[in-house]
């Protein structure tokens, strides 16, 4: 009788080729994801005269660096020659391109699972630290740096050592106005930006059970916020649901056959995790961050922390953050100003986030700018099918085309220096959104509240009689 698994070893066993002496695994990769900045893994391939070993397993996207306005004239040279490099590489080696024009174009962690590309039991690469979103899936799912997109590229596999397992079960009801970004954001600040270092997360309970598909992305998306090498959800019939019809996901009796091994992913009763962490649902509220790191949050009726009353090794950052964004210990969080709004992203992209906010802004005005960029081209056009394109653009936001957008401001979408953004985005790093850039994290309603009040400010209030 064999001992009881987690679904990490499930997945890793089913995907190991080999191991080393020094305990390091060689990976089959079932899906390789590529994008403009995989240019350098593809000069690696031609410095040695190699080709893309299963180009039937990999897909090339235009996001990083994708415009989201006047996409036919790219003005900035730097831009246009990075996805020109792109589509370069994919015909080169006879890669599937989501190109520009591509009516299936977007965020490569967006499309992924809306084509049926991503599947549980899956290992999934892509030159990008939040390939984690895939994990929502049951699938194992991780970013790798230039070198080891070059090796998958050559090779199809990847050389990893396996992570130790964690487990963070959150059980209860979520109250109301409170998404999967509060949870997140909820874990990470309790434990810090390394709280989860050397582990894969596996979420559970049943706080995480009545997530939708969009929700447990977002969740797993943020995973390495909090240091984890990647984060997972146990596939069950939630996700069978998302799955079913879609372009690459299986049909009929493979469907059928399929479901039944996905079902053998969850873990076994009795399996040991290496840690494990439990949070009460009825404890998280709409959570906002204050610094610039992702652990540096708090719920939206908090005040900011004194840095000399914080952890004693993260006194001073805690002081330079205040100092960047320009806070003072004890100011509310609830009335900070912002001087303008960002809903996008691989973390906040997708339509039930765009629904979300778009229930706050209806019938309302925002008081300061801001820019709505959905997650792909499928995403923007069920939007607008819906009509809520007209519900931001008559708010006053500019609704734009699929891309990364503000989220990396390296497109031609970025936040001024010294400005203020309400963001539903995934980093508040300095200059992540721009040079000088002051970043607050928060789901998109959270967003959309600040763009209705021009401040930070509590969601709650302004749902109240409007709850889908």
């Amino acid at each position: 009788m064999s001992a009881p698994r987690t679904m990490l070893d499930k997945l890793w066993a089913s995907h190991e080729v080999l191991r080393r002496e020094d305990g390091v695994s060689l990976l089959w990769v079932d899906r390789h994801l590529v994008h403009e900045g995989s240019h350098h893994a593809f000069a690696k391939l031609a410095e040695r005269g190699l080709s893309v070993a299963e180009p039937a397993l990999t897909f090339a996207v235009a996001d990083h660096y994708a415009p989201t306005r006047n996409r036919d004239r790219i003005a900035d040279p730097k831009i246009a020659r990075m996805i020109e490099t792109l589509r370069n590489n994919a015909s080169d080696h006879n890669i599937r391109l989501f190109d520009l024009s591509d009516p299936s174009q977007g965020i490569v962690h967006v499309i992924g699972p809306e084509l049926g590309l991503t599947l549980p039991g899956l290992l999934i690469n892509c030159g990008d630290s939040h390939t984690s979103t895939h994990g929502a899936f049951g699938a194992l799912a991780f970013g790798i740096g230039a070198t080891e997109v070059a090796h998958v590229l050559a090779t199809q596999t990847v050389w990893q050592r396996k992570p130790k397992a964690m487990r963070i079960s959150v059980e209860g009801r979520l109250g109301f106005g409170v998404t999967a970004k509060d949870i997140a954001l909820n874990w990470i600040a309790q434990l810090g930006s390394g709280g989860a270092q050397g582990h894969a997360i596996e979420y559970a309970g049943q706080t995480i059970r009545d997530l939708s598909m969009e929700g447990r992305m977002t969740l797993c998306n943020l995973s390495i916020e909090g240091g984890a090498r990647f984060g997972m959800v146990a596939p069950d019939e939630i996700t069978f649901a998302y799955l079913e019809g879609r372009e690459y996901a299986p049909s009929g009796a493979d469907l059928q056959r399929a479901q039944q091994a996905w079902r053998g992913l969850i873990t076994d009763e009795g399996a040991v995790f290496d840690r494990e962490v439990k949070l009460s649902a009825a404890d998280i509220a709409p959570t906002v961050t204050w610094g610039t790191s992702p652990e540096q949050a708090l719920p939206i009726t908090a005040n900011i922390p004194s840095p000399d009353a914080t952890d004693p090794a993260k006194s001073n950052s805690a002081h330079e953050a205040l100092e960047y964004m320009a806070l003072r210990p004890g100011q509310p969080l609830d009335g900070i100003p912002v001087d303008q709004v960002f809903i996008g992203s691989c973390t906040n992209g997708r339509i039930e986030d765009l629904r979300e906010a778009a229930l706050v802004l209806s019938g309302r005005q925002a008081r300061v700018p801001g820019l709505v960029a959905p997650g792909s081209a499928r995403v923007k056009a069920q939007a607008e099918a819906e009509g809520l394109d007209r519900i931001f653009q008559d708010a006053g936001l500019e609704w734009a085309a699929s891309g990364c957008s503000m989220c990396v401001g390296m497109n031609g979408d970025v936040v001024a220096e010294g400005k203020r953004c309400a963001s539903s985005t995934n980093r508040n790093f300095r200059g992540r959104q721009g040079r000088g850039a002051r970043t607050h994290l928060m789901s998109p309603a959270m967003v959309a509240a600040a763009a209705v009040t021009g401040k930070i400010t509590d969601v709650r209030p302004l749902l109240q009689g409007r709850a889908a």
